[in-house]
């Protein structure tokens, strides 16, 4: 048998670098890295020697460095993916917010960070946390739960087995997460002789698993005993490439479509069957829908909260719920009636099975009234003072063209611009699944390195900024060109608003409510500027949709900051719908009370088993 000898870090590296997607491409992007001495011996030789074969990036922060990759796999439809390696301690943990929101949101990343010595000979070594019980444990056994596969490296011939797992785990459409390789630091340096043949290069196919035929006719013969189906596209239509196969089954079939947060813009706005956002953040039109569907089929959906307002938004007597998702998990949450497939495959199966079958057409007057609505709420405004979010989206809106595609994560912009934003095909990139404050300018970078032919708007509050900036400067240094619109509420604006709801009083949220001798004023575009960006500030409404017109043409990320109304929600009155909010079920004040009754004729509507 030919053998290599190279060290664990090297076999690592290098086999890395020989997977390969469908389309000729490597399966691993390149490795975003922040070297200490958990990694940098071991993984920084191998990386440092492997040059172009896999590229070496520096991050600021592990953390948004992981929020990079992944954003990058989403913009990606989980094709491909990036890798992130981190040192031992704090270096290793910083990622485990990161592996969550991948878990929470089905999405591929491969994190490496070091581990303590397997041969234990220095221990404790800096940073190594110790277990008093359990000498097999390390900070790293923290990425155990929020990993969709989690290996410990103690020896260099285990790669033979891991490293395939770790591939697989990404590749697979029902179990694709994050995978957390845990690497030891002595193991990565120490040298084994390889099988040749272990760095031949190999190709990573997604499978489209097909439905069982005897579930398809199930669900066959639950569309067409319904009077009233609604469709609910979430992320998995996108994921799948389903998005033209979901207009064409939706169009055939009479079936209007509501959105999750992960599936907006796998229908352009424009199409006449997409009625909009579902849900606690959704349109007056999708939500009239779902109150009034006798038969709800999800498409790649995991029925969020949101989406479902707290199972309280599909509220017909004896409505039936199908789910079609590629995880048995998901396909049967609450009681659907589950279809475990590819999206595409699915829908294609039941456009077949369904032949001329059409529905009753949905009320094309909901959609155009909702649509007006929009137009209404993003219009310029016509008096002075600080603008809403509805009127900054419109703006950005009305300076964008059909190829923008706009990104958040948390804060109250998610929820207008589920509501507000109409994008084309593949227009919308929200991290919604784990709404991580700091995921929206590290994710706008991963967003525009995966998209490049497309306009990137990152949506971000000033609380988020505040989190997590840093890798503005990373993009500044690559020049990866994004345009970040920065509403300044002067604090929390979207909790304030939650807190007051639930019966609270304005409490640490807004800094003006905050334990604090002196009210900060901080200077966003001194800030963004002295990183390297390209930053202002507009004066108002007009003024924005100007500067964000001549970002357009420039090679380095524009930071845009308004100040805007933090009391003004994306909650107008004709659409979104409850969330279920625990409400104290005691408390001194009177409005605590009324939102304790509110809270409980809400909670008295849902419907938790089908």
């Amino acid at each position: 048998m030919n053998t290599i000898r190279l060290t664990a870090a090297q076999a690592m590296v290098k086999w890395l670098a020989a997977q390969m997607t469908e389309d000729g491409e490597r399966f691993i992007d390149g490795v975003w890295a922040i070297f200490g001495h958990g990694n940098v011996a071991g993984l920084g030789e191998a990386l440092q020697k492997a040059g172009n074969a896999m590229p070496t990036w520096r991050g600021q922060n592990e953390q948004t460095m992981a929020h990079a990759a992944i954003a990058y796999a989403k913009a990606k439809k989980r094709r491909r993916i990036q890798a992130v390696t981190s040192s031992i301690g704090p270096g290793a943990t910083n990622m485990v917010t990161a592996a969550a929101l991948a878990h929470v949101n089905r999405l591929p990343v491969l994190l490496i960070p070091g581990d303590v010595f397997a041969n234990r000979r220095p221990d404790p070594v800096l940073q190594q946390v110790e277990d008093f019980e359990d000498g097999t444990i390390s900070a790293n056994d923290c990425f155990k739960p929020v990993s969709r596969y989690f290996d410990r490296i103690m020896r260099p011939e285990q790669l033979l087995t891991a490293l395939p797992r770790a591939l697989r785990v990404m590749t697979d459409p029902a179990n694709c997460g994050p995978v957390t390789l845990s690497f030891c630091q002595d193991v990565q340096t120490e040298a084994y002789d390889w099988p040749a043949e272990f760095f031949e290069a190999r190709t990573w196919r997604i499978r489209r698993p097909a439905p069982d035929v005897r579930d398809v006719e199930d669900v066959v013969a639950a569309i067409k005993a319904a009077k009233r189906p609604v469709i609910v596209a979430g992320g998995g239509v996108i994921y799948s490439d389903a998005e033209q196969t979901l207009a064409d089954f939706a169009t055939a079939h009479n079936i209007p479509v509501i959105e999750t947060q992960a599936g907006k813009s796998a229908l352009a706005q424009s199409h006449p069957m997409n009625f909009g956002a579902a849900g606690v953040d959704g349109s007056a039109a999708a939500n009239a829908l779902a109150r009034k569907a006798d038969l709800v089929i999800g498409v790649g959906t995991r029925f969020q909260d949101f989406t479902t307002g707290s199972w309280s938004l599909f509220e017909a007597a004896g409505r039936k719920l199908v789910s079609i998702n590629a995880h048995g998990y998901d396909a049967d949450k609450h009681g659907a009636m589950g279809l475990v497939a590819d999206a595409k495959v699915a829908l294609e199966m039941l456009n077949t099975a369904l032949g001329d079958y059409r529905a009753a057409a949905p009320d094309a007057a909901l959609r155009a009234e909702w649509l007006a609505a929009v137009d209404a709420h993003c219009a310029a405004p016509e008096v002075a003072g600080l603008p809403t979010d509805a009127q900054v989206i419109g703006a950005v809106q009305r300076a964008t063209g059909e190829d923008a595609i706009a990104m958040c994560a948390a804060g109250t912009m998610p929820g207008a611009l589920k509501l507000l934003w109409q994008p084309s095909q593949g227009g919308y990139h929200m991290e919604y699944g784990y709404s991580c404050m700091g995921y929206e300018i590290a994710g706008a970078m991963g967003l525009k390195l995966a998209r490049p032919e497309r306009e990137v708007i990152c949506f971000v509050g000033d609380g988020s900024y505040m989190m997590a900036n840093s890798e503005l400067a990373t993009a500044v240094m690559r020049k990866v060109p994004f345009t970040v619109v920065l509403t300044d509420n002067r604090g929390y604006g979207c909790i304030n608003r939650l807190q007051q709801a639930s019966g609270g009083e304005p409490f640490n949220n807004l800094y003006q409510n905050c334990n604090v001798e002196q009210q900060p004023e901080i200077d966003f575009v001194a800030h963004a500027a002295s990183m390297g960006a390209h930053a202002v500030k507009a004066a108002d409404i007009a003024d924005l949709e100007a500067k964000v017109a001549e970002a357009h043409s420039r090679d380095i990320p524009t930071v845009i900051v308004i100040e805007t109304d933090p009391t003004e929600g994306p909650g107008f009155g004709e659409a979104g719908h409850w969330w279920d909010v625990a409400v104290p079920e005691v408390g001194s004040t009177e409005k605590l009370k009324q939102a304790y009754a509110r809270y409980l004729a809400a909670a008295a509507r849902q419907n938790l088993v089908n």
